[in-house]
């Protein structure tokens, strides 16, 4: 049991989890959209619990985009708000067999109003998976679609 005690404070002075908020989530037994950004891309997955074991149901990077018609000179901008719109249509493709709604859980990325994280969450949203949010922290549809290209890629998961 101490090693264990060792194992959560280690994770926590590290910065890598919040264990009250992980209780919180585990303790509604929904499955949960986590989203995770790096330096480049934008990672989203729907995550099911079974007593604190996590199981990926399913996964999307921002990378994927290039596959569906992303222009290739501007990978660089595969962590736009854009991006993550588009990867939160894409998952929700990948998951529309998802029977109960499903959670945010955003792990230690701050809630910035307009965020990636809220472009997401409206991408799963509008590909009908039901997930409880505020209309407010959703980023405007013309920042959004800034990219000329952006409707083709659109098209392109359909």
């Amino acid at each position: 049991m101490k090693r264990q005690r060792k194992l959560d404070k280690r994770r926590r002075q590290e910065g890598k989890t919040n264990y009250h908020k992980r209780l919180i989530l585990l303790k509604s037994e929904t499955p949960r959209l986590v989203v995770r950004k790096t330096n480049k891309y934008i990672t989203l997955q729907i995550v099911e619990s079974k007593k604190a074991q996590d199981k990926v149901l399913y996964t999307v990077s921002t990378k994927e985009l290039l596959k569906h018609g992303w222009p290739v000179d501007k990978a660089g901008s595969l962590k736009s708000l854009s991006a993550a719109y588009l990867a939160g249509l894409l998952i929700g493709k990948k998951a529309s067999n998802v029977k109960s709604k499903i959670i945010l859980d955003s792990g230690l990325i701050t809630s910035t109003k307009g965020s990636r994280v809220y472009a997401a969450v409206k991408g799963i949203a509008d590909s009908g998976i039901e997930i409880p949010f505020d209309e407010k922290v959703i980023p405007s549809d013309k920042m959004i679609n800034k990219y000329d290209f952006f409707d083709k890629v659109k098209e392109g998961l359909k």
